[in-house]
């Protein structure tokens, strides 16, 4: 057995979240991915993946190992750049794109940071609420807040994030306790053109299981931005991810509701191109922005 392709097949089964969705990341046939995996359990001597036939997880050992096999993966590869000298000899352009909240709040330091670190490279980002095509737009990685879709596409899962309902103390001191999601029906709401179910929200909690509720669309807009300045100027309750509501919430300008009844983690993704993923340039800036994505996302 090839440890070191069993291993980075082990993190693709892992990120993809499927042996089928690995399969095709990696360009291999399904069979040599699930002999990959089996043989690999078999040398460790503990099985890493529990599978049925509706859904797959990483069982304890597969964590510890996953995270081990990053950590091994990205030593080697920072160790390799050093040795070869690629780290001063890199340059060009990279493409970047990710959602505008997000990507002024977290993408863009790693971005200043990748940039003080090799200054032959530029960079363009691509900060838009809406799905980019990679190919159309000529972009190299993408940042992801989702469920992905089956694509082409090589992914790697860098953290999670919650939505949070939420709306200012004013706002809230006339509408009296909010208890449950029914609450929200006969509420002013502003929504958000960019999330999903824009006019139906779907609380899931582990506790409480999946509420849905029919809003009251008082004020729809394109952008969280402005959906969470709406929230603050009273115009109602808005519903946005937890980082795009979190500087409002922690100065008191919004206050969040109904939190037990919404803790499904949301994944957010690295997505780049197969074609792409060679690239030094791309690879450095997903080695960081891998690094730097999970220390601020919970992973």
């Amino acid at each position: 057995m090839d440890r070191f392709r069993a291993m980075r097949t082990f993190i693709a089964v892992a990120e993809a979240g499927s042996l089928s969705a690995a399969a095709r990341n990696l360009g291999q046939p399904l069979a040599n991915v699930s002999r990959l995996l089996s043989q690999l359990e078999s040398q460790i001597g503990a099985p890493l993946i529990e599978r049925t036939t509706r859904r797959m997880a990483l069982t304890d050992a597969g964590r510890d190992y996953l995270q081990a096999c990053r950590q091994a993966f990205e030593m080697l590869d920072s160790a390799e750049n050093r040795i070869a000298g690629q780290a001063e000899d890199l340059s060009g352009e990279i493409a970047v794109t990710a959602p505008v909240s997000f990507g002024r709040l977290h993408v863009l330091p790693i971005i200043t940071e990748y940039l003080s670190a090799y200054p032959r490279i530029d960079t363009r980002l691509l900060l838009m609420d809406r799905i980019v095509d990679l190919v159309e737009e000529d972009i190299d990685v993408a940042i992801r807040v989702g469920e992905l879709p089956d694509s082409g596409l090589l992914a790697k899962r860098v953290g999670t994030l919650k939505l949070v309902a939420c709306a200012s103390p004013d706002f809230l001191e006339r509408s009296g306790p909010i208890s449950a999601p029914a609450g929200l029906a006969d509420l002013d709401c502003v929504t958000f053109i960019g999330m999903t179910g824009q006019n139906r929200w779907i609380f899931k909690s582990k506790r409480y299981g999946r509420k849905t509720v029919r809003v009251r669309q008082r004020l729809s807009v394109n952008t969280a931005e402005t959906a969470v300045a709406a929230a603050i100027a009273g115009v109602g309750i808005t519903r946005v991810l937890s980082y795009q509501a979190e500087a409002a919430i922690q100065s008191g300008q919004l206050k969040p509701i109904l939190e037990r009844f919404e803790d499904t983690e949301i994944p957010v993704h690295l997505v780049y191109r197969p074609t792409r993923s060679n690239n030094p340039r791309v690879r450095e800036f997903v080695r960081l922005a891998t690094e730097r994505l999970r220390a601020h996302t919970g992973r």
